[in-house]
């Protein structure tokens, strides 16, 4: 039991999970308001996706840019089931069809749709965001790689797939709620989610769900299949070659990332209390690669600070410089990218390595020398001498 666990853990990666551990659970709840706080919870739904982006990407070599999609289908599953919950009979009594969200009673719909009704329950609902999203990345990644599309052109089309998503549902108004989302999100189960003591429940319980999800990529990777990852992203023909079958490994990290990312969707919507197409499309899926490009994208504990800082250098920025932020966004994506190619995780390893070095010459210095046994002299001595080092045989 030890030997497995030095084989998955070693001793920087238990500090690295202790320090992000005590960064979430410690100083942040007792240094930051409720509000600010509810924020950085926001900030970690993101993080879901970025580390799945680190397994698909970093590690699997396949760059995808539709993340939004799995993302905003876990938002949007949980964003339902809140939403029924909210639209009972006696809530919306004033409306002309009691019973329905209240987007639908606004476009004339007078029954709630089929696809909807499952949603009353808790239990499909979660079944739903841990299933549904990698069920379609199955069908894209089937389509994909079977047919050996990968690199620029599998990019493109994932990329075409979050815009065709975002159209669908701004257009599917009455049954999504359009560009507007589901909103007006307020209990779960009769438990208001919308007061401070809710807030503080939920960041804990998405700190925990993170930390899941980060035990399970660890896992992966550690795995025999996150070193076939690597193999397949450094050498596809090679591994293909030695008898592997190649798309299947590729399909089953795809799917993987997509729950991870469904799962933050979910988080997104529990803590923020609305859903939106705004989240599904081009941009934030671009946005979400940027988190893990910035964090470091071999490494997911990186990936977890990439989301972290980068949301919340766009909310400083925003609130000091309303008109000129996203310039100052684009200067400190291209400058980190420039100074700090493997991101803020490469740059910890290279100031981890050099401390180390330090400290191994420090130890050098301080550890004395043995003296070497200097010959006899030969005009005292009437023996022979036997050698630097070596005692006389006398």
């Amino acid at each position: 039991m030890n030997a497995l666990k030095n084989n998955l853990f070693k001793r920087q990666d238990l500090i690295n999970y202790g320090l992000l551990a005590i960064l979430l659970v410690l100083i942040l709840p007792l240094t930051l308001d409720i509000f600010r706080l509810n924020l950085v919870g926001k900030y970690l739904s993101y993080a879901f996706v970025a580390v799945g982006l680190v397994l698909c990407w970093g590690y699997g070599g396949i760059l995808s840019l539709g993340q939004g999609v799995f993302f905003g289908i876990g938002g949007y599953a949980m964003a339902m089931f809140l939403k029924l919950e909210a639209s009972s009979p006696e809530a919306t009594a004033i409306q002309s069809t009691p019973g329905i969200p209240d987007f639908m009673d606004w476009n004339q719909l007078t029954a709630l749709p089929w696809f909807w009704e499952p949603f009353h329950s808790l239990g499909f609902t979660t079944l739903a965001i841990l299933f549904v999203a990698p069920l379609f990345a199955f069908i894209v990644a089937v389509a994909m790689f079977k047919r050996r599309v990968g690199g620029v052109y599998f990019a493109i089309i994932t990329q075409a797939i979050a815009a065709i998503l975002t159209i669908l549902i701004i257009g599917q108004q009455g049954y999504t709620g359009g560009v507007n989302g589901i909103t007006d999100l307020r209990t779960l189960m009769g438990w208001d989610i919308r007061t401070d003591s809710a807030k503080y429940i939920l960041y804990f319980f998405c700190v925990a769900m993170l930390f899941a999800c980060l035990l399970l990529a660890h896992l992966v990777l550690k795995s025999k299949l996150g070193r076939l990852l690597v193999a397949i992203r450094d050498r596809e023909d090679r591994v293909r070659f030695s008898g592997y079958d190649v798309s299947s490994f590729k399909i089953f990290v795809f799917c993987f990332a997509a729950m991870l990312s469904a799962i933050g969707g979910a988080m997104f919507t529990l803590q923020v209390g609305f859903m939106s197409p705004t989240l599904v499309g081009i941009v934030p899926s671009i946005e979400m690669v940027i988190f893990c490009a910035l964090g470091g994208r071999l490494s997911i504990i990186g990936a977890v600070y990439g989301a972290l800082l980068v949301n919340a250098a766009k909310t400083t920025m925003s609130e000091a410089f309303p008109e000129l932020w996203l310039f100052a966004m684009g200067a400190l994506f291209i400058g980190v990218v420039l100074a700090f190619p493997n991101g803020l995780a490469g740059l910890y390893q290279t100031l981890l390595q050099k401390v180390k070095e330090r400290r191994a010459a420090a130890a050098a210095q301080k550890t004395p020398a043995t003296p070497a046994i200097a010959p006899r002299n030969a005009t005292s001595d009437p023996e022979p001498a036997q050698g630097i080092g070596v005692p006389s045989q006398s």
